[in-house]
């Protein structure tokens, strides 16, 4: 921070010398001048994506800090735990419904949040509706019952309430859901690590890595053909879709694509870290350790620097780079594992 502190006040001088002197006029302009840049600056910053983090740690910390164990479901519910805590208290905070510079001026820092929410919002809906629950007729976890809702708040909140208020108070759920959890003396809060319910999640995640993976591959038009009710005769659909269409991501959009797939890459990372733990034994029994490390290892390849400043749509054998096919490559490669994986689990 010193050395922003030096920077604005070599420009604060520099823009002192360059208006004219005397009067208020040159003090509010070095003042609105100044403002500009630190915001600029400090947008900056605030773009920076956060750093992987141990999900055993965090599990093991927050075991810790409550004075239970590390039991079954630990590490996954820590790991959901801890991505949801990093986009709140990130630098800059939670930047998607901020109103004010430098946040309203943000791009990619958004998009990124928004693709890591969706992902936080699919496996506390996984860990509500499966995960928890022994059967279908068990009775649903009263923390994660809340919770779940809680982070489907719309996250362009600003104010009464804002989705930040929201997210905390499914978060302070979580935590008493992991705290009954890591606790012997409290079976009531279970984590049930079944080969049906990785898959139940899986299945969720395939369809979103799906869906990015095509918007990614638009951002260079192509004539697709509609395959929408291939394999099946008898199918039908609400309206007619031509046989051929262009389907292309709007050149505006290609960078708001490019973050949400990156966001969302980043969020898997710590989840599927955390399932290799806790269904360590389902996936050793069905031989598919690697399978998982393989998943990570695409998805770990999404979060590379980004050397250039903007996020580049050239075509796709052309001059300038594709960055949206770089990112739908690792994308497809990680959602074929992930159908592969899905397809062992349902092995007996």
């Amino acid at each position: 921070m010193n050395a922003v502190s030096d920077t604005l006040a070599d420009w604060r001088d520099i823009i002192a010398e360059r208006l004219p002197s005397g009067g208020i006029t040159r003090g509010v302009s070095i003042a609105v001048a100044v403002y500009l840049l630190a915001t600029v600056l400090l947008g900056m910053y605030w773009s920076i994506s956060p750093p992987l983090f141990d999900v055993n740690e965090k599990a093991r910390a927050l075991a810790a800090e409550k004075g239970g164990e590390v039991v079954t479901g630990s590490v996954t519910t820590g790991a959901l735990i801890g991505v949801m805590e990093t986009l709140l208290d990130k630098p800059g905070g939670f930047t998607r419904n901020d109103r004010f510079p430098p946040g309203v001026w943000l791009d990619n820092m958004p998009n990124f949040e928004y693709g890591a929410l969706i992902q936080v919002r699919d496996l506390a809906r996984a860990l509500r509706e499966v995960l928890s629950r022994s059967q279908s007729q068990s009775t649903e976890d009263p923390d994660l019952a809340v919770a779940e809702p809680n982070f489907n708040f719309h996250a362009n909140s600003w104010v009464l309430p804002a989705s930040e208020s929201e997210y905390r108070s499914g978060l302070e759920h979580v935590h008493g859901y992991f705290e009954r959890l890591s606790d012997p003396a409290s079976p009531d809060a279970q984590f049930y690590a079944r080969a049906d319910n990785l898959r139940y999640w899986l299945s969720t995640v395939e369809t979103r890595l799906g869906s990015l993976s095509q918007r990614l591959s638009a951002s260079v038009g192509r004539m697709r053909v509609n395959t929408d009710l291939a394999g099946d005769g008898a199918a039908t659909q609400s309206t007619f879709k031509p046989s051929e269409q262009v389907v292309r991501t709007p050149w505006t959009e290609i960078d708001d694509v490019f973050f949400e797939a990156r966001g969302t890459a980043w969020a898997l990372i710590h989840f599927l870290r955390a399932a290799e733990t806790d269904f360590a034994d389902v996936l050793a029994k069905k031989n598919a350790q690697v399978s998982v490390r393989q998943i990570i290892r695409e998805l770990e390849a999404t979060q590379e620097v980004v050397w250039s400043p903007v996020i580049l749509n050239g075509s796709g054998f052309g001059v300038l780079a594709n960055h949206s096919l770089v990112m739908a490559s690792y994308i497809s490669r990680a959602n074929a594992a992930i159908i592969d994986l899905g397809e062992l689990l349902s092995q007996g």
